[in-house]
């Protein structure tokens, strides 16, 4: 017999049908109710045992988390809660759970106790929401770009360049601890190393993805990308997910065309087909606020949060406007930042990027034109020789959402930016070949996915919306 999944039979009408469900137990209680799920939704369908009819043996072995297969007859649910339960004829364990072992108990657990459990965590309805809603967003990802001409890139996760310059990557190396080969110098020798150089994991597919652009037009990557940054905080990883976009013949005005219709497009798929996640997610946030200071939540609901940023256009403000504008507010004045805003050129933090979208402008927000000196090499120069095209995507709740830049397409310039920096041209001849040979303008962005995950759940810390966290000190599982 066909195997339907809870969601299918909670939303059935063919009462009085037979039907057959395997899953596994949330909850058991009278001896007679089961709360069966199966990963299809948030919600559990229940199935109604025949006690007196049932080995008291095989009751037994109904515990929380077992695995059964239940075969049985839909009919309209005479309790609350739910339009729909199973009556069950027959009844099979497939996996027992040992429920004094268990630890996942139906109950409340910290998220804390929840990451050193990680491999059972996805059976709470919290982490089974967020990863049905990450796997949702990631879908959404690759239909927007395939329904608009995109082309798919693969680009390396082990390269010899550092696309960020921030030289906080892992290396790869096939050499030996404490064996790796001197050469004269006495520093190790990466030539005789398995790729004959010194590589690592990559930070960005961007630089790769610029080479293709500049062959099929638009392409976009979406893989997983490493930083081995020492840092412990809720918004970082070691490892992490980038979505990264590349656009020949693109200045920075449809850059931000793009970034902006990317969101609202990919947000707006998960609000229409994640309703009952979204939901209970919401509620979840609701009561944790309540726990919060009255100055410390949020000023809007979850759902609410994603209709902002779909339902409003984005705000266009250069860097210098938006810096004119935080240096003169009342909390840069009253010193309630904990960075103050004085001299024009500083990096903005997540704290004045939040100011700019929930209390100045009151919509999502797109700075522009930023300072050379706090942005990447390959950022495209301004005729003012200080500032450079790029761009950052801001979010209420949480800043920084994207960022990109229309790249720097003029061959002169780039070697003399890569110079200021240190920048060696060997490294990057490849790179550096696509400013020789049908040189054209062109742009792109990245936006972390997890941060997206982060937003779209409102979840509070970033190691709790990817499966497996990877962070310093913690590759258990």
């Amino acid at each position: 017999m066909k195997r339907s999944s809870v969601k299918e039979l909670l939303h059935s009408d063919k009462f009085l049908q037979e039907v057959h469900v395997k899953g596994w137990v949330r909850t058991f209680r009278s001896n007679r109710f089961i709360a069966l799920n199966d990963g299809s939704t948030i919600n559990n369908i229940q199935c109604v045992v025949d006690f007196e009819n049932t080995d008291e043996e095989l009751l037994k072995r109904i515990t929380t988390s077992a695995a059964v297969s239940i075969t049985g007859t839909l009919v309209e649910s005479e309790g609350k809660g739910q339009s729909v339960e199973v009556k069950v004829t027959k009844l099979e364990i497939l996996g027992d759970s040992n429920p004094d072992e268990y630890p996942i108990q139906p109950k409340k657990h910290s998220l804390e106790f929840l990451r050193e459990n990680a491999h059972l965590r996805i059976r709470t309805n919290t982490f089974s929401a967020v990863m049905r809603v990450r796997s949702t967003l990631s879908f959404a990802v690759h239909k927007y770009f395939q329904e608009n001409g995109f082309n798919y890139v693969n680009t390396p996760i082990i390269t010899g360049s550092d696309a960020e310059g921030a030289g906080e990557m892992f290396h790869v190396t096939n050499f030996e601890a404490n064996k790796a080969p001197l050469n004269e110098e006495g520093n190790i020798d990466y030539s005789q190393d398995f790729f004959g150089k010194e590589t690592n994991l990559t930070v960005s597919g961007q630089l790769e993805a610029e080479t293709y652009a500049m062959a099929l037009g638009k392409v976009y990557t979406f893989g997983p990308t490493f930083r081995a940054e020492n840092s412990n905080t809720t918004r970082h990883l070691a490892e992490f997910w980038m979505i990264e976009p590349e656009v020949a013949f693109n200045d920075l005005d449809a850059n931000m065309d793009l970034s902006e219709d990317f969101i609202k497009s990919v947000l707006g798929y998960v609000l229409e087909n994640c309703k009952d996640d979204l939901t209970f997610l919401e509620n979840r946030l609701i009561q944790e606020e309540k726990t919060k200071p009255q100055a410390e939540r949020s000023e809007m609901s979850l759902i609410n949060k994603l209709n902002f940023v779909v339902d409003n256009n984005f705000k266009r403000v250069s860097y210098t406007e938006a810096f004119d504008i935080l240096r003169n507010c009342k909390p840069n004045k009253k010193k309630k930042f904990q960075f103050p805003i004085n001299e024009w050129g500083v990096d903005l933090q997540s704290e004045h990027e939040r100011y700019l979208v929930e209390k100045h402008f009151k919509c999502p927000v797109i700075l522009f034109d930023y300072p050379a000196t706090i942005k990447a090499f390959y950022m495209r120069l301004n005729d003012d020789g200080k500032t450079v095209r790029a761009m950052d995507v801001l979010f209420p709740g949480i800043g920084e959402m994207v960022g990109g830049s229309q790249r720097e397409e003029r061959l002169d310039v780039l070697k003399s930016k890569m110079a200021e920096l240190n920048i060696d041209e060997e490294e990057l001849w490849w790179y550096l070949d696509t400013r020789k040979f049908g040189t054209a303008v062109h742009s792109g962005f990245g936006l972390g996915f997890e941060r997206l995950v982060l937003f779209t759940t409102g979840m509070g810390n970033i190691r709790d919306v990817i499966p497996f966290p990877r962070t310093p000190q913690n590759a258990e599982f």
